[in-house]
């Protein structure tokens, strides 16, 4: 029924050598894990004939890679139709890795093609005029990349191979660095080729896992939530590919389900896909990013529940749990349901519920199948660099969605003391939720339980405790993103006529650009969206932050005495405001809107993006100011 198989508490002995990752683990109860399982399968006995989904199935090959170029913005490959502007601006961006990832890819789905006596494909090098080599060469052995991704790449692999990859050895019991500068397959790709023997990371307990630490470039840290919903769309795209070439570096196969097909249904709150709940809920409360009743359920364990113990591992009742889940199906949207009157081992009960009624995985039915094989990366900070890019090709509903969970989940871990659940008992009794799913075909080799059980409560572990880290977008993404916005406002420009005068004072500034590369200083301003009046001036150099600007426009506003009012807020300076209520935006140039980091450089950033305005705005996350 899923990744996981349905397991009694008595467990067969694993074979030698198949832990290798994880150090004495018998010594971690797994009593919580199969106990869950059980409660599981008790839960759903009566509605094993149901299946949410439909036509789940690992792809074939060359039907596998075909869904992956698609997956991966390249469909037009696939075809005689190929916009090729398209696929030389994605192209023009990628590492000497991720082109080699691609490549392998469509050169696998062009042999299977061939096999199958279907219409021709065009090769790679046919679409970009590259001199071809011998067809039946290219069938017998693997390829290598060739003149096209040697041209596509050159700037890209200039830049990277001068990196310094220091940061990726090994240095035990310190605090150890987790490059975001430079491609994770890059830097496997050094590691293999300078034949650096990574240590198999041993996990005991909670409070033995390495810590890492995002070193801040002079561009800053740059989280889930900074970008644009614009930008944010092409970084899935990216880090499938950068997967895929990592997982090809390490040994690896990425392995995906096809896309399911979900089957529809009468219910309104459990067993409904997130986008459904979320804009049913969004014609209640715009803008909400996490379904209402998840929330509501988070909210009343928080305040009841925390304290509990056996929180999340002890079962609530299924006869009442079940009788609830009817009531909140009749009541919740009135707002006539009695939270205070629900006993909190029900409520947690209720929120696992949730999450495995989903039609579709949390983790998503395609993907589900990658996280859990992320436990057969051996190394601990390639694990979590297989994570981190998994989390960002997640749907926006579930990634979410999933942050809310494991954000209440990082709080139940902090209450250990009184509620007796430590990181690994929480991990245990989550792991079945999140990855057993009655839409799901069980193809678990027997005698192999055991270890993807502990695997699967360990990916559990590492999302719960690494989850800042885990909810960054990686630097070299967002410079990927900052290059596809560039190439595509190069083409674009000569067919939008409303654009011409921007068109003319960009040539005008064309020569401009790489003299403020040089210069030691440069005046620029920042705008507000909360004031109607000047622009602040900022003499910038090499040592202004964004902390800075904020820090001087909090100075003049208090010095002035403004009252300035616009639409929406009414701004008073009191001598109390203080610059965590403000942020600084990055808007336009080669970037939608970026919210940058306090400890951004702000010359550094001017010459990446000279043509971005910069404005003030007031902390979403802050009530606002009256």
């Amino acid at each position: 029924m899923s990744q996981l198989p349905p397991k009694s508490p008595s467990v067969p002995p694993v074979s030698e050598g198949t832990n290798s990752r994880v150090e004495s683990l018998d010594s971690l109860s797994m009593d919580s894990f199969w106990l869950e399982v059980e409660n599981i399968k008790q839960s759903t006995e009566a509605e094993q004939e149901e299946c949410s989904l439909s036509d789940v199935k690992t792809q074939e090959e060359g039907e596998a890679e075909a869904e992956w170029l698609q997956d991966a913005g390249l469909s037009d490959l696939l075809g005689d139709r190929a916009s090729e502007n398209d696929n030389i601006v994605l192209l023009s961006t990628l590492t000497k890795t991720q082109a080699a990832a691609v490549q392998r890819r469509l050169d696998t789905y062009s042999r299977s093609r061939r096999r199958k006596n279907k219409h021709p494909v065009r090769d790679v090098r046919d679409i970009f005029g590259v001199a071809n080599s011998e067809e039946t060469a290219a069938e017998k052995q693997e390829p290598s990349p060739d003149q096209l991704w040697h041209n596509l790449r050159t700037s890209n692999v200039q830049r990277t191979e001068t990196q310094d990859y220091s940061c990726t050895v090994r240095n035990p019991g310190k605090e150890e660095v987790f490059n975001m500068d430079v491609a994770y397959s890059e830097q496997a790709a050094v590691l293999l080729k300078g034949s650096f023997l990574t240590e198999s990371r041993r996990l005991k307990d909670g409070n033995t896992l390495t810590k890492f630490k995002i070193p801040k470039g002079r561009l800053g840290v740059t989280r889930i939530g900074d970008l644009s919903a614009q930008d944010m769309k092409k970084i899935p795209t990216l880090a499938l590919i950068e997967l895929t070439a990592l997982c090809d570096v390490l040994g690896f196969e990425l392995k995906r389900n096809k896309a399911a097909k979900l089957k529809t249904t009468e219910k309104r709150l459990f067993g409904v896909p997130l986008n459904t709940l979320l804009e049913n809920d969004q014609k209640l409360l715009p803008n909400t990013k996490v379904p209402l009743l998840l929330q509501a359920l988070l909210s009343c364990l928080e305040k009841r529940g925390l304290e509990t113990e056996g929180i999340l591992r002890v079962s609530g009742s299924q006869t009442r749990i079940k009788s609830l889940e009817q009531k909140l199906e009749r009541d919740f949207y009135t707002g006539l349901f009695r939270w205070d009157e629900v006993h909190q081992n029900d409520v947690s009960g209720l929120l696992k519920r949730f999450i495995r009624e989903l039609p579709a995985p949390l983790l998503t039915a395609e993907y589900l199948p990658a996280f859990a094989a992320v436990q057969n990366i051996p190394d601990l900070k390639q694990r979590l660099q297989a994570l981190n890019l998994l989390i960002l090709i997640l749907p926006e509903p579930n990634r979410n969605t999933l942050k809310a969970l494991l954000e209440f989940l990082s709080k139940v871990v902090a209450r250990e003391n009184n509620n007796k659940m430590n990181l690994w008992n929480v991990s245990t009794v989550m792991a079945p939720n999140l990855f057993m799913h009655k839409g799901l075909p069980n193809k678990i080799p027997e005698g192999k339980e055991k270890q993807l059980a502990e695997g699967a409560a360990d990916v559990v572990r590492m999302m719960i405790h690494y989850q800042d880290l885990l909810w960054t977008v990686s630097s070299f993404l967002v410079a990927q993103v900052r290059k596809l916005n560039e190439s595509n406002s190069k083409r674009y420009q000569f067919c939008d006529k409303r654009i011409k005068n921007l068109l003319r004072k960009i040539h005008a500034d064309k020569d401009k650009v790489e003299k403020n590369q040089a210069e030691p200083s440069k005046t620029v301003k920042v705008h507000s969206s909360l004031l109607l009046k000047d622009s602040l001036e900022v003499h910038l150099n090499n040592a202004t932050r964004v902390a800075d600007v904020l820090r001087q426009f909090q100075k003049n506003l208090c010095q002035n005495g403004w009252n300035i009012v616009n639409t929406v807020n009414l701004l008073k300076c009191n001598n109390s405001m203080e610059c965590t209520n403000l942020l600084l935006y990055e808007v336009g140039g080669n970037i939608g809107e970026h919210c940058l980091d306090p400890d951004t450089y702000l010359l550094d950033l001017y010459h990446i993006n000279p043509h971005a305005e910069w404005v003030i705005k007031q902390n979403p996350s802050y009530p606002r100011m009256f």
